[in-house]
């Protein structure tokens, strides 16, 4: 059996009772193989690293056994939370191999978001922004702001993430909300790790009004928020 279990957004305090403690938990799963986290965290059980290489192209060292081990596939926020491609291939794959699938939920950037003040329905589609290699420079994500754009949405731009990097940000104590133009969010300190980015649309008065609170420059913010009295 392979189990996909969400993380949350915090530490990995923020798995869920069921991730947990349900009958073949991640406690008793023979193998757990962990996208992102401290692996000491979790209550000494021996940890299988794996980053977006190893998801994107050796599945099989994830899936190896499953279907007559436990198999958990620890994930940041929720397994589905952005539609990440690499778990649905990862659950495809599975399939084929006739390898039963438990997806156990959690917390999502995708709706945290919101503490920002955008409201959820006026955001358009979710991209992802990687990290850019010597010979790898993806910008397919520009076509999908531009659409946004064109029709007034706003756009939340999910970050990269590097395997052992420090979990933090929204969901956690010292998160950290700044609302700013491209150049003065080039100066601002952002803090360690997990970083979400948002390119507000026209926003409703509420919305502008409560993303004003986190304005690095109110006057700046007043220039070139577009804003809906409606």
């Amino acid at each position: 059996m392979l189990y996909i279990v969400g993380l949350g957004l915090g530490d990995e305090k923020d798995i869920t009772v069921k991730g947990l403690e349900a009958p073949e938990s991640v406690k008793s799963r023979e193998r757990i193989c962990l996208e992102h986290i401290d692996p000491e965290a979790l209550h000494g059980k021996k940890i299988l690293l794996a980053d977006r290489e190893m998801v994107e192209s050796d599945l099989n060292a994830i899936l190896k056994d499953a279907d007559w081990i436990n198999v958990a596939f620890l994930v940041v926020g929720d397994p589905y939370g952005s539609a990440a491609t690499t778990h649905t291939d990862l659950v495809l794959r599975a399939k084929e191999l006739d390898i039963r699938v438990t997806s156990i939920h959690n917390a999502s950037i995708v709706s945290a978001i919101g503490c920002c003040g955008l409201q959820l329905y006026n955001h358009g589609q979710t991209i992802s922004i990687v990290f850019f290699s010597d010979n790898w420079r993806p910008d397919s994500f520009c076509d999908k702001i531009k659409q946004n754009r064109a029709i007034k949405l706003h756009t939340l731009c999910l970050l990269d993430i590097k395997v052992k990097e420090h979990m933090s940000r929204i969901g956690t104590p010292d998160q950290r909300i700044i609302c700013g133009t491209l150049q003065e969010l080039l100066e601002a300190d952002f803090g360690e790790p997990l970083h979400s980015l948002v390119l507000a649309g026209e926003m409703h008065f509420l919305e502008a009004d409560i993303l004003k609170t986190f304005a690095i420059n109110v006057d700046t913010f007043n220039q070139y928020a577009q804003v809906s009295d409606h």
